[in-house]
């Protein structure tokens, strides 16, 4: 991990100590990104996650925009997908953010490392969310019950054939 990267992951670990002084974060985010190439996808990730997490998924959008059409890839456009689909839920697009998760969970899990795979539940749960928002309750249910079918002790193939009976005519 290079030095840029684990001076990232500590300012993202300190992020409760700067309750009240979301400025002071996104002050320290904006100069670690700065020290990025001009037009880097990563640099916008992460301002773009700085602005979500305090708050502003308004200004959070555009960011996330900006990163994935200058090829953000791999764990990171993963989670840029899903954060921007939460923070597009947020500000009232919806739908919008229904079709960039549903997007997402057609790709291929087999193309994808070990770590960007796991963020398959993330996509799910943020799903269920938006559905429920646009009115689609049986299928955000669905999705969820489906996710969590495999985590579960015991009961997984009847919660599966369940998640997939609440959406079947």
């Amino acid at each position: 991990m290079s030095d840029w990267e684990q001076r990232v992951g500590a300012a993202w670990a300190a992020i409760d100590e700067y309750d009240g002084r979301e400025d002071e974060f996104r002050a320290l985010i904006d100069g670690l990104a700065a020290e990025r190439p001009e037009g880097d996808p990563v640099a916008a990730f992460e301002r773009a996650c700085a602005w979500d997490s305090t708050g502003h998924s308004d200004r959070a959008v555009p960011l996330y925009e900006q990163a994935l059409e200058h090829g953000l890839a791999g764990y990171r456009r993963r989670r840029a997908v899903v954060q921007m689909s939460s923070s597009l839920r947020n500000i009232g697009q919806v739908e919008r953010a229904v079709g960039l998760l549903e997007a997402e969970r057609a790709v291929d899990p087999a193309t994808l490392d070990e770590a960007t795979r796991g963020l398959g539940d993330a996509i799910s749960a943020t799903l269920a969310l938006c559905l429920a928002d646009s009115g689609r309750e049986r299928e955000a249910v669905s999705v969820a019950v489906a996710a969590l079918a495999p985590h579960l002790p015991r009961y997984q193939r009847s919660m599966a054939n369940y998640a997939r009976l609440l959406i079947q005519p």
